[in-house]
């Protein structure tokens, strides 16, 4: 009955929980901005002694940015299993402040719909979800003085600004982190009476297109109809990227999607997701993308383009008649399992350069690139994941996609050979990376008695409450 002892002790100790919480939220560990480089040492020196209190030998190792946090805790003995826990303890920029009810830094209790939530940045993304993980794992520490698996935690500080320096890491710390299985809480629930795990991503290619014709700003009178305009060349590209049925038009783009499976795609119908709700919520009626799939498969199962930034000409206040010497756009790709991210990138190449007027000379500038990820859902893990989130919600985990990219599952797979659990317990309204974001009080109880229970489930056969 250890388990049940556990759980007992977590829901008994949820004020000084709260407050280790509150703690971490105060530290104003915004990764993008160097003014708050002080900050990121001073979270991470926070999160080492923290997993300290409960038995982990825990350090702050360098890289060329912000430091990382590695601890490791032996659990029962060598030939326990072994989880790697993953987690980052950076944050958003707060701006807009003058949105925010209060000091974003200064998290607050408030009423709900669902009863008590948390509001700071990070509350939920991702301190508050690495807040589940830990508690767990320190009630478990109190009650039976050991985890019942053994277990090495990564927490990163950089993230938010894409990671830079945690490939390099990974690479170095190879042998010090290898485990059976990564845990990352990043993720949600479908709802929150429902917990989700999540075994799609999205992966990404993000570009920037810069399209150049004369060797300076024209006088739009006297060039007009005779001098190329970069603006009216590069949004005539753009606006070829979509056929009417929402097929993306490089070549080979879809190459290498497999279908979704026939259970899958029942199980997301199961869901009854409301697009009309979903789009409403932020103001639209009418649904995009490719017209012969169901919402989810769009937002799930299906790549994107799309234009995040376009540039070009005269910007300011009254008019300017000005025929630019050059136009830019940024453009991203959101890819799902199957594709390969470099063909996208040369069918992005090909795509532009057939469509390039004369006089025009285009450049490609590529930031990034990362492949989707499917997790197997038939997995032991998976399994177990399963079982636990039932037996602690009263109802079966629900397996979902996610639209976005966590580009760390794809580098632990690729460079540790590890499968990870998306086990989260977000909410669709908590305005992450928004003013107000917040993590409701419910989530964040059973979301520590969730990973409670996984402990307890990848340590072997065990009564689960």
């Amino acid at each position: 009955m250890q388990i049940h002892d556990v759980l007992t002790h977590i829901d008994s100790n949820l004020d000084p929980a709260r407050e280790r919480w509150f703690e971490f939220l105060r530290i104003p560990s915004i990764s993008a901005q160097p003014a708050h480089g002080a900050d990121c040492v001073r979270t991470a020196e926070w999160v080492r002694d923290q997993l300290r209190s409960i038995g982990f030998e825990a350090s702050l190792q360098p890289t060329a940015g912000h430091p990382v946090v590695l601890g490791h805790h032996p659990g029962p003995g060598p030939d326990a299993p072994h989880v790697l826990f993953y987690g980052h303890y950076d944050v958003q920029p707060a701006d807009p402040l003058a949105l925010w009810d209060a000091d974003p830094f200064d998290p607050k209790l408030t009423d709900g719909p669902y009863g008590p939530r948390v509001v700071a940045r990070g509350a939920v993304d991702d301190k508050g979800q690495v807040m589940t993980w830990l508690e767990a794992m320190r009630a478990w520490h109190t009650t039976t003085g050991t985890l019942p698996v053994r277990v090495t935690v990564l927490v990163e500080g950089e993230e938010e600004v894409g990671s830079p320096n945690l490939e390099p890491f990974l690479l170095a710390q190879k042998a010090a982190l290898r485990a059976d299985v990564a845990v990352i809480s990043d993720t949600g629930m479908w709802n929150i009476d429902t917990p989700a795990l999540t075994t799609r991503l999205r992966g990404m290619v993000y570009a920037q297109i810069n399209l150049r014709a004369a060797d300076k700003d024209l006088h739009s009178g006297m060039f007009g109809g005779s001098a190329l305009n970069p603006i009216n060349a590069l949004t005539r590209i753009l606006g070829e990227l979509h056929d009417a049925e929402g097929r993306i038009q490089l070549p080979g783009f879809y190459d290498g999607i497999p279908v979704i499976s026939n259970s899958l795609a029942a199980e997301w119908d199961g869901l009854g997701f409301d697009e009309a709700a979903f789009l409403g919520g932020v103001g639209l009626k009418t649904p995009v993308g490719e017209k012969a799939y169901p919402a989810l498969q769009r937002l799930w199962g299906r790549p994107t383009a799309d234009i995040n930034g376009i540039w070009g000409g005269y910007q300011g206040a009254g008019s300017k008649t000005v025929i630019a010497s050059e136009a830019g756009a940024k453009v991203s790709f959101r890819l799902v399992p199957g594709q390969d991210p470099a063909r996208v990138v040369d069918g992005l190449r090909a795509f532009v350069e057939a469509r390039k007027p004369a006089d025009a000379q285009v450049e490609i500038e590529v930031f990034s690139t990362a492949p989707g990820v499917e997790i197997p859902d038939e997995s032991r893990y998976v399994q177990l994941a399963r079982t636990a989130l039932a037996e602690e919600y009263g109802r079966p985990a629900v397996l979902i996609g996610c639209g976005g990219s966590i580009p760390v599952v794809e580098s632990m797979h690729r460079l540790l050979g590890l499968d990870s659990l998306l086990m989260g317990f977000g909410l669709e309204d908590d305005q992450v990376h928004s003013p107000n974001e917040k993590f409701e009080f419910r989530c964040f109880h059973q979301g520590i008695r969730s990973h409670a229970r996984l402990l307890g489930a990848l340590g072997g056969p065990r009564d689960l409450g």
